[in-house]
């Protein structure tokens, strides 16, 4: 039976929510304040990361905490502002982040990054984007023995429970893949089966333009105007006021405020992150994640993007994006980096929720009403599985995986 539905929100997950409803006959309307693709999807640094099977924990040992308080590195950074807001569900994350419970969420974590590689193929070949593709994965870089040693244990034990296929590479072997690197590393780990994107802004815009073509209607307007209207959901957009029996909440960072006005309170937060594209004599071939120092970079259609970690602060504070400038000169260590391609840092911010897991399913108090964000540092990666999981669960079919882990009442 083919149903009516809104979906606010034109990111990677809900560019694919809307395109999976599409695409089994529905009607569906996706609404954003700007064009598809254009806020957090745009400024990841591009990999479908089917090897991210485990979230990422709050970090436990002295040490990191120490680093982290001091803001000592490229990783990490936080307003003080913030952290009184943040404190309830930061504790959560901490909490959940305890090894047992870390392992059990891993569970369904990886069910749902595990798919992300064959989900996003289905999509890359209907809409003919190989062209911003690469598959061959990516690379953890190590400048010390003891840390690639220490990850290469952690990797074959992730390998054994999850079937992650992964090559450790020496310095010599590194070097030869990698001849942009400036000095000699201690080695890497190579993650075989994730594929890049090379501008990840147009991927989500090409799988928009598929939503078209298949039928799909694109609009501008405000999310936070939507109202539970008779039986049910009605919208202000540039067209005027819009309504539909399902509407989806896919905001990404900016749901939280959204479901609050409904009076859902869960444990979410956003971790900011920055990037800027710099010139390049020669480019990396393949993205490295500098692990010692905590930052990407990754090459792209404007250059090579350098992303940095975490920032804890307000959504919408100013920008400090003194990050950049530490992951500039770390990043100088590794690679010639010629000058900025922008003017100022790109900043956005990632949806996270205190046990790790994305929110994606039925609203439990608004019939009609379904969640998909919280999806973290991986919604770009897990965007076509994501849209597929809520399109079978708005149809009553079943889902591609169980869904109960991800279900919004886990927090009633």
């Amino acid at each position: 039976m083919s149903r009516d539905v809104i979906v606010l929100g034109a990111g990677m997950v809900g560019t694919c929510t809307a395109l999976a409803l599409v695409l089994r006959g529905h009607r569906v309307t996706l609404m954003d304040r700007r064009e598809p693709g254009r806020e957090t999807s745009y400024g990841n640094a591009g990999i479908i990361q089917c090897d991210a099977v485990e979230p990422y924990p709050f970090p436990r040992d002295i040490s990191t905490l120490l680093r982290v308080a001091g803001k000592r590195g490229a990783d990490v950074n936080y307003h003080i502002s913030a952290l009184p807001a943040l404190a309830l569900p930061l504790m959560r994350y901490w909490r959940n982040s305890a090894p047992h419970r870390h392992a059990r969420l891993a569970q369904a974590y990886a069910a749902l990054s595990q798919r992300s590689v064959g989900e996003h193929e289905h999509l890359i070949t209907l809409t003919g984007t190989e062209d911003l593709v690469r598959r061959e994965g990516y690379r953890f870089v190590y400048r010390q023995r003891a840390t690639l040693e220490k990850a290469a244990a952690q990797a074959r034990e992730t390998d054994q429970r999850f079937g992650v296929p992964h090559r450790v590479m020496d310095a010599d072997e590194l070097a030869q893949a990698e001849p942009a690197l400036r000095g000699r590393l201690a080695g890497a780990i190579h993650w075989l089966e994730p594929w890049s994107v090379s501008d990840p802004g147009a991927l989500v815009s090409r799988y928009a333009q598929l939503f078209l073509q298949r039928g799909g209607r694109l609009v501008r307007g405000d999310a936070f105007t939507l109202r539970a209207r008779g039986q049910g959901w009605q919208v202000h957009t540039d067209e005027g006021e819009l309504s539909a029996p399902h509407a989806v909440v896919a905001l990404g960072p900016w749901s939280d405020r959204l479901v609050r006005s409904l009076d859902y309170r869960y444990p979410l937060f956003v971790k900011r992150g920055y990037h800027r594209h710099f010139q390049c004599a020669q480019a990396p071939r393949l993205a490295l994640l500098d692990a010692d120092r905590g930052l990407v970079v990754a090459p792209m259609r404007q250059g090579v993007r350098l992303t940095t970690g975490a920032e804890f602060a307000a959504l919408d504070s100013p920008p400090t994006p003194v990050q950049v400038a530490r992951a500039q000169r770390l990043a100088n260590e590794l690679l010639e980096l010629g000058p900025p391609v922008e003017t100022e840092p790109w900043v956005g911010a990632r949806p996270c929720t205190g046990d790790m897991l994305p929110v994606m399913g039925a609203a439990p108090r608004h019939p009609g009403l379904w969640f998909n964000f919280g999806h973290g540092h991986q919604g770009f990666t897990m965007g076509p599985v994501a849209g597929r999981l809520l399109a079978e669960l708005i149809e009553g079919t079943p889902p591609v995986v169980d869904a109960a882990p991800y279900a919004p009442a886990r927090f009633d």
